[in-house]
């Protein structure tokens, strides 16, 4: 446990946040009223600043270490900064990606507590997911109004935890009094529609109304039925009251820092609630936020979706690249990534290449933050620097794992600057688009791609979509982190490749369409060694292996 934690009002009276508008919840932790937003809503707006980074590999790009050490960096050269970013999930944790709270010198603390239950705003995401499923098997058990058909369900269940064995499942066995029998699955509760609906519901009467619009499925006359016409919006609504607040932590260096909600990525817009964001902007000179994944996925989604809905533009980027991941982009194992070779971190630019190019089409510039680690040479971060300047990039060695904020400084420096240029945030597409249009846009422009395929499956959820009049929501594209392209095997900078929608999925609630490609599990699977196998508590109480 760090022994250097400042009591939570401290930190808040640091960013001018009154003690009537904290919820404490122990000594480090609290959650912000939602009063503060409108206490605060005349206050001058600080800059956004949204980091993202190449395409991710097993080697760990440490973006959220960087995002925290770009916070402090900001602090110590004499400015107000927050850092806003995700809620951990159990799943990863116990699973093969251990703790999301950054690492070293550069972490959110209680870091054991935001880990692991914090102030339980995840499990009260799965509770209100699970009311749904159960209301909606006890409306078609009951037989009411609207007749849902059974085959046409598009609610699953959801746990905070890893297990493959819940993909697929069968449910209403066991008897006439057992319910309907009829298959089912079970997600992780980070890629649950509620979690990305509390990451864009400004107060309760907008979160009411977009869980209302919730999708649940389809009568035996192909109408719709959403959650509002269940009439339980409310209850669901209840069950979100603590979740919606912002929570506030801090830093390894008592800065101050907002951690709430946790949208997957590869199913959602992949980050921080908007909420927090906005009241971070009102408190600060610079607000620091992080989008999940690689920027094809996490930022494009940032700009396309949140920007757009929000009205929260980013002043500036930070695209985070690492010697270790630029190696496995050139052809390297990721048990060789130790041995100096330059000559593969050069195979890997034009990954890095790629990512600066897509961050130029929102018409905000980069500055390349290369995170540094241990067994990195001169040679090889050369290699680096050299080709970001050649393409007039700014860029900046960031060691904040080792040295903390001041192995930041110069990264926030750098920043600072380009937040002076006047750039305008445009999305990469039209409301009215087609909907292929947009997933051409995307898939093209961002990732890539020759063309794009259609199963008969996605053909049908076109048509659907457009009967239910939601063409105009933007598109929320699925697919795998692990390339630019949705087959997870193609790393570097893939070309010529087709990318296959395999079918279209509503958030109406969240308010955008979801293209799936490729196989994207929205249940992860725990791998031969879980992390869980680590993790220990003492007879003090202390819990050790969370990494």
């Amino acid at each position: 446990m760090n022994n250097n934690l400042k009591d939570i009002s401290e930190i808040a009276a640091g960013i001018n946040i009154p003690e009537h508008l904290l919820e404490r919840y122990g000594k480090h932790k609290a959650k912000i009223k939602l009063d503060a937003l409108s206490e605060f809503k005349d206050r001058e707006k600080g800059r956004l600043i949204l980091v993202s980074a190449i395409t991710p590999t097993p080697a760990g790009e440490g973006k959220t270490t960087t995002s925290i050490g770009l916070s402090i960096g900001l602090n110590r050269i004499g400015y107000k900064s927050i850092v806003t970013l995700r809620e951990p999930s159990l799943g990863p944790l116990f699973g093969i990606k251990g703790g999301a709270t950054g690492g070293g010198k550069t972490t959110v603390l209680p870091d054991q507590d935001i880990n692991l239950h914090f102030t339980g705003d995840i499990h009260a995401v799965t509770a209100a997911h699970n009311l749904i499923a159960a209301a909606l098997d006890n409306h078609i058990y009951r037989r009411k109004e609207p007749r849902i058909d059974h085959r046409q369900i598009k609610w699953s269940r959801a746990l905070d935890m890893n297990d493959r064995s819940l993909r697929d499942i069968v449910i209403g066995l066991g008897g006439k009094t057992s319910g309907v029998p009829r298959e089912s699955n079970f997600i992780i509760s980070a890629a649950s529609e509620i979690m990305a609906i509390l990451g864009f519901a400004e107060n309760y009467t907008d979160l009411k109304k977009r869980l209302g619009n919730i999708l649940l499925g389809y009568t035996y006359e192909n109408e719709p039925v959403y959650l509002k016409d269940l009439n339980i919006s409310g209850s669901v609504a209840a069950l979100l009251k603590d979740a919606l607040k912002p929570n506030l932590v801090q830093t390894s260096e008592n800065t101050p820092a907002f951690v709430h909600g946790g949208p997957f990525a590869n199913i959602a817009q992949g980050t921080c609630t908007a909420t927090s964001m906005r009241l971070a902007e009102h408190l600060s000179d610079f607000v620091v936020t992080e989008a999940g994944f690689g920027f094809d996925l996490g930022a494009e989604k940032f700009f396309d979706i949140v920007a757009r809905k929000t009205g929260l533009h980013p002043d500036a980027l930070v695209l985070v690249a690492t010697v270790r991941a630029l190696k496995m982009h050139g052809g390297k194992e990721l048990g060789e990534l130790d041995e100096p070779d330059p000559a593969a971190v050069e195979r890997g630019l034009p990954n890095l290449e790629k990512h600066i190019e897509n961050m130029e089409k929102f018409n905000v510039c980069p500055v390349v933050a290369i995170n540094k680690f241990a067994q990195d040479t001169d040679e090889e971060i050369k290699v680096i620097e050299d080709f970001v300047k050649s393409k007039n990039v700014r860029v900046s060695v960031v060691d904040s794992a080792i040295k903390g904020g001041e192995g930041a400084e110069d990264l926030a420096r750098k920043v600072t600057t380009q937040c002076e240029f006047d750039d305008h945030y445009s999305p990469l597409y039209k409301d009215e688009d087609s909907i292929k249009d947009k997933i051409k846009t995307v898939t093209s422009e961002i990732y890539g791609s020759k063309a794009v395929d259609y199963t008969k499956e996605a053909e049908k959820d076109i048509e659907k979509i457009k009967d239910l009049g939601l063409e105009n929501l933007p598109v929320c594209i699925a697919k795998t982190q692990k390339s630019l392209s949705d087959n997870p095997e193609l790393l570097g900078r893939p070309k010529d490749f087709l990318v296959t929608v395999r079918k279209i999925d509503v958030s109406a609630g969240a308010g955008f369409l979801i293209p799936i490609t490729g196989d994207i599990l929205l249940m992860p699977g725990l791998p031969e060694t879980p992390a869980a196998e680590n993790i220990d508590i003492s007879d003090d109480g202390d819990i050790s292996g969370i990494f």
